[in-house]
């Protein structure tokens, strides 16, 4: 496998055909007509998520239902307990961008409700109930980022969002023992794995009744707004079936005929085997710059293996084929150029951030990252901003380097700073350390630039 391994679970320069430095288009939907979109439409969903490395397994009826090339919608979960978005969000995100591109509609369910209750698909416990003021506040920051995707203008393709508080919250418990419950018997339930995988540590029975809350969803998505499609990551299988089985049971099904269908995304994986979307320090990666601002999110992706980058450049650029199929090329003959993670740093932070905030990203990963001391103030500034640095002041500059070293986080203690200095691995102001009660001496009288080797750097600004 890979260093970026997809598989079940039980979740500078851009490079060739990018000339322009122009990130691929951030919205579809109703511009989908007049920018073409896909010549194989919705009947060529289902290949390109595979292509893409996205596409994990599907129920049988799916195929035939987009090969009618019939308009389809489609939703996707999300959990709204936080304002923000984060990097393992993108691949159901992406998910529902293809399907807008090639016609189809997206619809945003944010679990309000579910929220509430832990997944046993997941390792999550169960939640705190929100209040409504919270709860509208993190759906408000979670649209926003998702309009740098999907399309919410008025059209036949808009996307739309959902709280599923608004139709579980008013359901009393006995309506909904009579209404959903007597459609699940207890053998179905326990054979799920999401169920499975948990009995043996403790299952609640508020997280046992998960999937009969997300089924409860996709049946009255499914009523109330034609929605045939729920889309979800593998570890979700169980659940979208469950679905399946509450809309054949209550609504009726034609002989021979499907009436909604499922779609399991892959899950990906990091090179340790964990959950994709974490940084080296197992903090997560936000779509919020005032969580991750853009400078530390472009260089998440530029620090991706020289395994993974192409991988991660199909699943969460929208670039063509031609063009991807050109970096992966260049890639494999110039690794130490890094093609692909640069085109997948720039392409996915000018999708999220903007172009400017990509464009400054790579302006500040070359300065850092350049063999020439970095002399200009208002780089230092810029690099103190992006990289949260430290704040210094005379009377720590007196202390001298050692202490400085230690003081900016740069080192965790005052052995592990010598045996740095004594090694020749710290620098300051791109200068070697060789005594360690040098005093420093800010440039322009205001900034330090603290290294350790060429990869950590601190910058540091005088006080006040």
């Amino acid at each position: 496998m890979s260093a970026c391994t997809i598989a079940w679970g039980s979740e500078g320069p851009p490079g060739p055909g990018r000339r322009d430095g122009q990130p691929s288009d951030p919205v579809t939907g109703a511009q989908k007509a007049a920018a073409g979109g896909p010549s194989d439409g919705l009947p060529g969903l289902l290949a390109e998520l595979d292509w893409r490395g996205l596409l994990e397994a599907s129920t049988p009826g799916l195929a035939g239902r987009l090969a009618s090339g019939q308009p389809i919608a489609g939703y996707n979960g999300f959990d709204p307990s936080g304002p923000s978005l984060h990097i393992g969000s993108l691949v159901p995100v992406f998910g529902l961008l293809h399907l807008q591109r090639r016609g189809g509609r997206p619809v945003v369910l944010v679990g309000g409700a579910t929220g509430m209750v832990g997944d046993p698909a997941g390792t999550s416990a169960e939640r705190n109930l929100l209040d409504r003021e919270t709860l509208e506040a993190n759906v408000a920051g979670i649209r926003g980022q998702l309009e740098r995707f999907l399309d919410f203008s008025p059209g036949s393709s808009a996307a739309s969002i959902v709280n599923n508080l608004d139709w579980l919250g008013p359901i009393g418990m006995l309506d909904f023992l009579r209404d959903v419950g007597k459609h699940f018997t207890v053998p179905y339930m326990l054979a799920k794995d999401s169920v499975q995988t948990r009995l043996g540590a403790g299952l609640s029975y508020t997280e046992f009744s998960y999937m009969l809350l997300q089924a409860a969803d996709f049946r009255h998505l499914y009523r109330t707004m034609g929605v045939e499609l729920q889309a979800g990551g593998a570890d979700q299988w169980g659940n979208i079936t469950a679905g399946l089985e509450l809309i054949r049971r209550s609504e009726g099904r034609p002989e021979g005929e499907e009436l909604a269908h499922g779609l399991a995304y892959r899950l990906l994986l990091d090179p340790s085997g964990a959950k994709f979307g974490k940084t080296a320090a197992g903090t997560s990666v936000w779509l919020d710059p005032k969580r991750t601002n853009p400078y530390a999110f472009f260089q998440y992706w530029l620090d991706r293996g020289d395994a993974e980058a192409p991988q991660l450049l199909r699943l969460f650029t929208m670039l063509p084929h031609d063009q991807i199929l050109a970096i992966e090329a260049e890639q494999a003959l110039h690794p130490e150029a890094r093609p692909a993670q640069r085109a997948l740093a720039y392409d996915i932070t000018a999708r999220v951030h903007g172009e400017d905030a990509a464009r400054d990203a790579v302006r500040l990963s070359a300065a850092a990252f350049s063999p020439e001391p970095i002399r200009d103030p208002s780089m230092l500034a810029a690099l103190h901003e992006a990289l949260d640095g430290f704040e210094f002041t005379d009377e720590m500059l007196r202390a001298g380097a050692l202490s400085i070293a230690v003081a900016s986080g740069t080192y965790p203690s005052l052995s592990e700073a010598r045996r740095a200095i004594a090694q020749g691995a710290f620098s300051i102001n791109d200068e070697k350390v060789m005594d360690p009660k040098a005093v420093p001496q800010p440039i322009a009288g205001e900034f330090l630039l603290l290294r350790h080797g060429r990869k950590k750097l601190r910058p540091g600004r005088r006080r006040g």
